[in-house]
């Protein structure tokens, strides 16, 4: 009998593991670093309760690590089949493990140095060369279009909208003559947003996974043109600079597209950009290069020969530590946008060592913050921010621009599900922590009456029609 099996993203927002199995046959959706506090962060140390070298094949619905990040675990623990995605979350996915095998022995190199850490030996999760195992077993697929994977298996992808090459799949199971459709949101993007297309929603689904990141809130109204200007022109009167948490792939190129925008809007003034991340510069190409997911304007800017439009007048790329060092030297109001989204680690941390102190400055929050971490503490009111085992007074503004989300807020989750032509039998929500998952289960049983349960961690479910 087939099942599905939540093997992360239930209960909380990270971690997407999801196990599909069918005629003694096993297929992974996603297989992502747990992120946030201690206890999520221990599960990425924990195998997983069924051996990787029982699992026949991965599908990814994009490269974020909290969807890919643990792929070199599984890998080193045996398992060995085809990992399939389109071609642009392979190139995402490459810069994306490599960067973060990187900061963990970098992270666990410090920690040992300065004593701030609670093993006794600090350990990186997985090292640079573990990597290269994995992206030997990558294998691309087409953008559009159905490919079989396996007498049980098929698989449709759709445009998801949340960064290049994420799509929401839909998963055509067989088994004892009979099938069946499961489909998987993934992280479910934004509508009328710079640079992508809109998400589209599977025509059909028999079990539908949704995520739910923001089911209990909506993002801002207003332009998010016009909240950045207000920002950036506050904090450059008062002599300030402005850091931005940024995750590289994805809000780095929105922050820049906009950003440029308002310069040749003359809405701001022409102020240093510095880009603190070599895999941010590496995804930007990326970006520019893979224009299949592209939406109608900014194919019409980027075509038109006259600018680059993700390039600031003083834009600066900072690939080597040195270079990254030496921003802190600048005295004068400039833009900092490096990683990580969170502050989870990386070269972000330095900077906000360095600015958090004075209050002329600003810590921009422009993307989702997992209980745990630093830029929840943040956004929570944190007086305090432990940074490299010291404890960092915080007397810089904090703002938090949600309108810069990659992820779908309620109303736009309920528009997506909207566009299914017949109701799921099961819908599971997913990828939110209890209080949003538990919003978005209500909101969408008030508006559509479909039996719908909430993900629980761990949970087995039989798939029966």
């Amino acid at each position: 009998m087939a099942q599905l099996t939540f093997l992360g993203a239930a209960g909380c927002v990270t971690g997407s593991k999801h196990l599909v199995e069918a005629n003694g046959k096993r297929l992974l959706i996603d297989c992502g670093l747990f992120q946030g506090g201690h206890e999520l962060k221990d599960r990425n140390w924990q195998p997983l309760p069924i051996d990787p070298k029982t699992i026949n094949w991965v599908v990814l619905t994009h490269a974020h690590l909290d969807h890919t990040g643990w792929l070199p675990c599984l890998v080193r623990a045996g398992f060995h089949g085809p990992i399939f995605a389109d071609a642009a979350t392979i190139e995402l996915a490459e810069i994306l493990l490599r960067d973060s095998a990187h900061l963990q022995e970098e992270d666990a190199e410090h920690a040992a140095q300065g004593k701030y850490t609670r093993h006794a030996v600090p350990l990186p999760l997985y090292k640079s060369e573990d990597v290269d195992p994995v992206l030997k077993l990558m294998k691309p697929v087409p953008r559009d279009g159905s490919f079989t994977i396996s007498p049980e298996f098929a698989v449709r992808s759709y445009d998801a909208g949340h960064i290049l090459g994420s799509s929401s799949l839909e998963l055509t199971v067989s088994e004892g003559g009979k099938s069946f459709v499961v489909v998987f949101s993934g992280d479910v993007g934004r509508y009328d947003q710079p640079i992508l297309k809109d998400p589209v929603t599977p025509p059909r689904a028999d079990f539908l996974l949704c995520e739910s990141t923001y089911g209990d809130r909506e993002h801002p109204g207003g332009s998010a043109l016009d909240a950045l200007a207000d920002i950036v022109n506050r904090v450059v009167k008062r002599g300030g600079s402005i850091v931005v948490p940024s995750f590289a792939v994805g809000r780095t190129q929105t922050l820049m597209y906009l950003l440029r925008q308002l310069e040749d809007y003359h809405r701001i003034p022409h102020v240093p950009v510095y880009i603190d991340s070599p895999m941010a510069v590496s995804a930007t190409d990326l970006y520019l290069r893979h224009r299949e997911d592209h939406d109608v304007q900014f194919l019409r800017e980027e075509t038109s020969g006259t600018r680059d439009p993700l390039n600031t007048h003083e834009f600066h790329l900072t690939r080597s530590a040195e270079e990254s060092k030496q921003i802190s030297n600048v005295a004068t109001p400039c833009i900092i946008l490096s990683a990580s989204g969170m502050a989870a680690g990386g070269r972000v941390l330095f900077h906000l060592a360095r600015r958090l102190p004075d209050s002329r400055n600003a810590v921009v929050l422009a993307g989702f913050q997992a209980e745990g971490t630093r830029g929840r503490a943040l956004l929570e009111g944190a007086k305090t921010l432990s940074i490299h085992g010291q404890q960092v007074p915080v007397c810089a503004e904090i703002v938090e621009l949600r309108q810069l989300s990659a992820h779908a807020g309620k109303s736009e989750l309920l528009r997506w599900l909207a566009g299914f032509s017949a109701p799921p039998r099961k819908t599971f929500v997913i990828h939110g922590e209890p209080d949003a998952a538990a919003a978005l289960k209500s909101a969408a049983e008030a508006q559509f009456h479909w039996p719908i349960d909430v993900a629980q961690y761990l949970l087995t479910v039989s798939l029966t029609v």
